[in-house]
């Protein structure tokens, strides 16, 4: 096995506290010297739309450049097509899934004032909040999430929805003032999970990281992405889906937004073996 190991990762706080994570998990199991390089990514450097690989691509350019060895994702954040020589390695426990709020005066998304001013900046949680309650307004809110958490202290909004897991492993948990049921809000695929990307190739970097693996993570990941896929992962069209697990069995949540701007939901469950299958068949129900 190396004996050096560089993890790249985006320059973000919670990016660098979730790759010093992994780096101590490895640590934990092996004596390796380790090493975090960050590097930005063009949805560090822009403010414009959400696209395919918008915070990933220049973090595998390393890693086919073999300039990394270990790359440290948001699962949400990669696409679900990888570069053939790239493989996802490892899934970590995965926590909090679900999206939250955090708002002013610590209050829940029903009991939030008429015209109340929402800030985030996916599509998917604004129709989803609109959809429950027509009556607020969705501001476009972009940054990191110390930036966001500004922008509701000074007042500019009345309340943010974000991940919960990044709060979570920011050790900032006391801020949530409401985590979101799966019939108001579900999330995008594979949030709160962290993507090991390593070399197709490397099998001494795979042999290091594959001891991280939460087989309940796993599952549900793989269910998530089939899903995703199959309604055509790239799109920008609003898509959210939850899978858990519950013994052999899995249950998956999902909603896409329609043409005509109608939230769409459906679930299905099975046998956790079937993950992907349970994916595609959820996707097709969608559809219709």
């Amino acid at each position: 096995m190396k004996d050096r190991i560089i993890i790249g990762t985006r320059g973000s706080r919670l990016a660098q506290v979730q790759a010093e994570w992994v780096a101590d998990e490895i640590k934990k199991r092996y004596k390796r010297d380790i090493f975090i390089k960050k590097i930005k990514t063009k949805g560090d450097t822009t403010d414009s739309a959400w696209e395919k690989g918008f915070f990933v691509k220049e973090i595998e350019e390393e890693l086919l450049r073999r300039e990394i060895d270990i790359a440290v994702h948001s699962m949400k954040d990669l696409p679900v097509d990888l570069p053939e020589e790239l493989m996802i390695a490892a899934v970590p426990k995965r926590i909090e899934p679900r999206d939250v709020l955090v708002s002013k005066g610590n209050l829940k998304l029903e009991n939030l004032p008429c015209q109340s001013l929402i800030g985030t900046s996916s599509m998917r949680r604004k129709a989803q909040i609109l959809a429950y309650r027509h009556d607020l307004y969705v501001q476009d809110l972009r940054g990191n999430l110390d930036t966001r958490l500004k922008r509701l202290e000074e007042g500019l909004v009345q309340a943010i929805v974000v991940a919960g897991a990044g709060l979570i492993r920011l050790g900032w948990q006391d801020r949530i003032s409401q985590i979101f049921a799966g019939d108001i809000i579900l999330p995008a695929a594979g949030q709160g999970a962290l993507a090991i990307e390593i070399r197709s190739d490397d099998r001494p970097t795979k042999e290091l990281v594959e001891g991280l693996n939460d087989k309940d993570s796993v599952v549900c990941i793989e269910a998530e992405r089939s899903y995703l896929k199959t309604l055509g992962g790239g799109c920008q069209v609003p898509i959210g889906v939850l899978a858990e697990v519950s013994g052999n069995y899995l249950t998956i949540q999902g909603m896409k937004l329609s043409a005509d701007g109608k939230i769409i939901r459906s679930r299905v469950r099975g046998e956790r073996k079937k993950a992907i299958q349970l994916g595609e068949r959820l996707a097709k129900r969608i559809v219709g």
